[in-house]
């Protein structure tokens, strides 16, 4: 789904967590949405990315 855009406004992506698709714009509310995303690809790997973010945080802590 594409929102409109103003010419020359940048795109934003996001992860829909529920179907795991990417999505061009605030197309569906807060609670499924990761983002927003400069890319697409980006948007694509935000579980991956968040994953890794909280692996490295709890070492961190462990380490504490």
């Amino acid at each position: 789904m594409r929102r409109n855009r103003v010419p020359g406004d940048q795109p934003e992506f996001y992860y829909d967590v529920k179907t795991g698709e990417v999505l061009e714009g605030k197309t569906i509310g807060w609670e499924n949405r990761m983002g927003p995303y400069a890319t697409r690809e980006a948007a694509a790997h935000a579980l991956e990315r968040a994953r890794a973010r909280t692996r490295a945080w709890d070492k961190e802590d462990a380490d504490d």
